[in-house]
């Protein structure tokens, strides 16, 4: 019998007894659906080195998780612009929009415990745990969010669909990977990333619960990115500024960006991947081995942080999708701590 085969009957017998709902049965069913040789490629790639071809190529066709991207508190330039660099990129359009409005980014001054219910939404119906990227004060709605999904503000965390626009009268989700029912709260995000986000703002905003927790990253998420530019005065560190850092098993990364780069126009990364030099360099980035940037004569700003995240997205891309595929063809089981 041929593993589709098999991921086949997996999930009808989970449906005959009621084990998954229409959604979480829907994800499984693309993943098993997926032509073996694409499926065998997803599975041979290493999440960190995924190359241009591998984007093009293989991951393009399977599905993506969801990213959301926050605006700032003042989005003179929102996060539209930075969303607009990933789908150059090759990131499909379709998983940054919303779909209620189609927006490509959202506002910081929208609600964490929604946007927590929503991640659970999208991880049951797509099988793929979403992204999280904020700049400024969307990076602080991050952190928070970060921390609704840990139980820190509710106990428990309602489902939001957010098609309907509306919560949903349960706090739990059959789990898409392994069908085993489990609440909101405890779910964990592959990657999460805040930019220039600082305590000042949560100050003069009278953000006081954030104070205490902005530097300090729960274990509801694997991989965290928090970018800092020296001598930030929106952001306040002029000073210097506190270093991320796990509160527990989270692997947290700080990127401290060149003292040129402008708070406000971080966003602004899409002439990066329509020039060929700074496209090549950011395909080629590795956190652990930098090449020096392109040659001045280059329109180079805000290289940085567009390759390193480009870098983690692609990265939590193959692994959702390996993680979609390898559920669909086993027996359900614990797969995600």
């Amino acid at each position: 019998m041929t593993p589709s085969a098999v991921a086949a009957r997996i999930v009808a017998f989970l449906l005959a007894l009621g084990a998954l709902p229409a959604a979480a049965s829907a994800a499984l069913e693309r993943a098993h659906q997926l032509d073996p040789a694409i499926a065998a490629r997803v599975l041979a790639l290493s999440p960190d080195d995924i190359s241009e071809a591998d984007v093009r190529d293989t991951l393009a066709s399977v599905d993506a998780p969801r990213i959301v991207a926050l605006d700032g508190s003042i989005a003179v330039v929102s996060m539209q612009a930075f969303a607009e660099f990933l789908v150059a990129m090759g990131y499909p359009e379709e998983r940054l929009r919303n779909p209620r409005d189609r927006s490509l980014s959202r506002t910081s001054y929208d609600d964490s415990e929604r946007i927590a219910g929503e991640l659970a939404w999208y991880y049951e119906h797509d099988g793929m745990m979403p992204m999280l990227i904020g700049h400024s004060q969307g990076g602080m709605l991050v952190i928070r969010t970060l921390y609704e999904l840990a139980g820190e503000f509710h106990q428990a965390v309602p489902v939001f669909d957010p098609i309907a626009g509306r919560a949903l009268e349960r706090t739990t989700i059959h789990d898409p990977l392994t069908g085993a029912t489990r609440p909101v709260v405890g779910l964990k995000v592959g990657y999460a990333a805040a930019l220039a986000t600082g305590k000042l703002a949560r100050v003069l905003l009278g953000q006081w619960s954030m104070l205490p927790r902005l530097r300090l990253i729960p274990d509801t998420v694997e991989n965290f990115t928090g970018f800092t530019i020296p001598g930030d005065i929106i952001a306040g560190n002029v000073f210097g500024d506190e270093p991320y850092r796990a509160s527990g098993t989270a692997d947290v990364r700080n990127v401290t960006l060149p003292p040129t780069y402008s708070h406000i126009r971080l966003p602004l990364t899409q002439h990066l991947a329509q020039q060929s030099v700074t496209r090549a360099w950011i395909d080629a980035y590795r956190p652990d081995a930098r090449e020096p940037p392109p040659e001045s004569g280059i329109d180079a700003s805000n290289l940085l942080h567009a390759a390193d995240i480009w870098f983690s997205v692609k990265k939590h891309w193959c692994i959702e999708a390996q993680r979609a595929i390898r559920a669909a063809n086993t027996p359900p089981s614990a797969r995600r701590s």
